[in-house]
């Protein structure tokens, strides 16, 4: 019993990461955390999203990071997610969502495994996106390198090792559509090393997660970000 459940359980982690359709509806307002920075950057915002049928307290350690760097991050649930389906269009809808209902100005959309899709989707048709960076991508049926294609703003992607969570990073496909991509592989991690906190169930999914290559993916994530946004303005009226 316990290895039909555990059978299970990888069909739902990697059903968004391999082969779910970009369907699905979005719930209005969807829940969503802020956390705010020191005031120097106002209207800059990140905006996060989780990985597939995950929620958004498994990025609360990269929000805090982002929040300590002086950013306003905010971090929502993806609330038209079904094991059927990962709804990666509607996903990156509800991001801009985010950063309408914040007053946005200037954002950079960040997203873990098939989160990374929303984030794509999300900077792909907001005029205010000054760039994205994906953790781990996981591409589905092609929406990424069709979406990376298009994207006018850079795209900064961590990727750790090959492993079946990550599609054996099949992704790579992804940064290499992008007209302004770039890649940045963190040696030794593992697809459970790019969520803070991570839990059993990736663990007991996608291997044991190292805390030393998060802090090191926090970090790396959170240097991505800040460059994107460029200096710090008091305005952000750019």
């Amino acid at each position: 019993m316990r290895a039909i459940a555990s059978l299970l359980a990888l069909g739902v982690l990697l059903a968004g990461c391999a082969t779910p359709g970009p369907g699905g509806g979005v719930t209005p307002g969807a829940p969503l955390r802020l956390y705010p920075g020191d005031g120097e950057r106002r209207a800059d915002l990140v905006v996060l999203g989780h990985g597939f049928l995950r929620e958004q307290s498994t990025l609360a350690g990269l929000a805090r990071t982002l929040a300590a760097a002086g950013v306003d991050c905010a971090t929502l649930d993806f609330t038209a997610q079904r094991p059927w389906d990962g709804a990666h269009l509607r996903n990156g809808l509800a991001m801009i969502r985010v950063a309408d209902r914040l007053g946005a100005r200037r954002v950079v959309y960040v997203g873990f495994s098939a989160g990374g899709l929303a984030a794509l989707v999300a900077a792909r048709n907001d005029p205010r996106a000054r760039g994205v960076v994906t953790l781990d991508l996981v591409d589905a049926a092609g929406l990424g390198r069709a979406t990376a294609a298009a994207l006018s703003v850079p795209l900064v992607g961590l990727v750790g090792e090959p492993g079946r969570c990550n599609a054996h990073n099949g992704a790579r496909l992804v940064y290499a559509q992008a007209p302004r991509g770039r890649l940045e592989r963190i040696a030794g991690a593992g697809h459970c090393d790019f969520e803070s906190p991570t839990d059993p169930l990736c663990e007991m999914l996608c291997g044991e997660a190292d805390p030393a290559l998060g802090a090191l993916v926090r970090a790396r994530a959170s240097a991505a970000v800040l460059g994107l946004l460029g200096p710090e303005t008091s305005t952000s009226a750019e």
